[in-house]
């Protein structure tokens, strides 16, 4: 079993120590799934997940049933689709359930050159993604996301500081990645 599995089997039994945090406790309410995103199309852009790299991330609002304006709603970009979704999704008064982003502590990956950048692979199935709220993200970085500039998380902090390492950038916490944060990014 090499290091990626034992940290992936090691942050399920957290999230699922810490999942009551998240809505009241697993005996009032049973968190749905990461889904497997392969082929499926995000419903704020259109476009297929999985080739542009980056993280891509699952949002499951409360009281919405799926289907209600893109709820569920998953996306191939932190920085320009699932956050700007979110907090616009939050304005109306939506209560997330849970947000799920690709975990780069669970990944076997290869930073790669694309249009002249490097880029973060995009994986798209169910044991790639964690609970969003309870990983380290690095921004600011030499490394791009899916349409530009992007947060890439990581549930382990040493593994964060390694990717700073090699390709610059600084961590943040999911509580810290606000509007102004985002639209920091985008520029």
């Amino acid at each position: 079993m090499n290091r990626r599995h034992v940290l992936a089997a090691g942050a399920g039994c957290a999230f699922s120590g810490v999942s009551g945090c998240l809505g009241g406790g697993a005996s009032e309410e049973t968190l749905p799934d990461p889904r497997d995103l392969e082929g499926r199309f995000d419903t704020d852009h259109g476009m297929e997940i999985g080739p542009h790299g980056g993280a891509n991330g699952q949002v499951f609002y409360r009281d919405n049933a799926p289907g209600d304006e893109g709820n569920p709603a998953w996306f191939h970009t932190l920085v320009h689709s699932l956050f700007p979704y979110h907090f616009d999704r939050l304005d109306r008064g939506w209560e997330p359930t849970v947000v799920y982003v690709t975990d780069f502590s669970r990944v076997d990956y290869a930073v790669r050159k694309r249009d002249g950048a490097p880029r973060m692979p995009s994986p798209t199935a169910p044991d790639t993604f964690a609970d969003a709220t309870g990983l380290v993200y690095v921004a600011e970085s030499e490394v791009m996301g899916g349409m530009g500039p992007g947060l890439h998380p990581f549930s382990d902090d040493g593994d964060a500081e390694a990717f700073i390492e090699e390709y610059g950038g600084r961590t943040i916490a999911f509580d810290e990645i606000d509007r102004a944060a985002i639209h920091g990014l985008r520029e």
